[in-house]
């Protein structure tokens, strides 16, 4: 789990690889996302969740003029494919070296 926080009007991209499975909660302020053809999403104000994961966002902007906050979790698993549908499983230790 990690925090974003957004200066007002500050915009970051959504990189698929790296926001994969990213489940987003505003806890300060509010955050607009950017659709992929890059029209206007819909504005989420605190307490507000959003999966990013098939959504088409390609960023987060900041409309307001206060820092807005995000607080971003991401799965523990250690390999993650962004590509598939399914759900990822993680396989028992069998002893050996990873």
């Amino acid at each position: 789990m990690w925090t974003l926080a957004l200066r007002g009007g500050a915009r970051v991209a959504v990189v698929a690889a790296q926001w994969c499975d990213a489940f987003g909660v505003v806890t300060r302020g509010r955050v607009q996302l950017e659709l992929r053809d890059g029209e206007p999403g819909p504005v989420l104000g605190r307490d507000a969740g959003f999966w990013l994961r098939g959504t088409g966002v390609r960023a987060l902007r900041n409309p307001g003029r206060r820092t807005a906050r995000v607080r971003i979790v991401t799965p523990r698993a250690r390999t993650v494919t962004c590509q598939s549908t399914h759900p990822v499983r993680q396989l028992p230790n069998d002893g050996g070296t990873t």
